[in-house]
């Protein structure tokens, strides 16, 4: 199988432009972690540790023991893909994530995001 060169860059590489991302729109960086440990279990120790070694997309949803199941809940476009129609999994998680920061640089509220209602 041909798979996308997403899974083997790092979430370091990319978590600049998420924080940048939600900085540009008034959002911090610990709201850009908060929805990232949300989604994957991590804790901030954990999410750190895999920023300093660098681990690629692949492994960081792989070793992520406690995927939140309310991700199921994310609904919406991200790319020009709807994120709940992607059939792979851990493309579907990337594109989850991609959705969370997106929503939170939309000023979206955090329980919203959180899917707390």
């Amino acid at each position: 199988m041909n798979q996308h060169r997403i899974y083997k860059t790092s979430v370091a590489s990319v978590y600049p432009l998420y924080v940048a991302k939600a900085e540009k729109k008034g959002r911090t960086k610990q709201e850009v972690d908060e929805v990232i440990r949300w989604l994957t279990g991590y804790s901030q120790k954990q999410l750190e540790a895999h920023l300093n070694k660098k681990t690629d997309f692949e492994t960081f949803f792989a070793q992520a023991g406690k995927i939140n199941p309310a991700r199921a809940l994310i609904k919406g476009v991200v790319c020009g893909v709807r994120v709940e129609e992607v059939a792979e999994p851990t493309m579907r998680d990337i594109r989850y994530l991609d959705k969370l920061v997106d929503e939170l640089a939309k000023g979206k509220a955090m329980d919203k995001i959180l899917r707390k209602e």
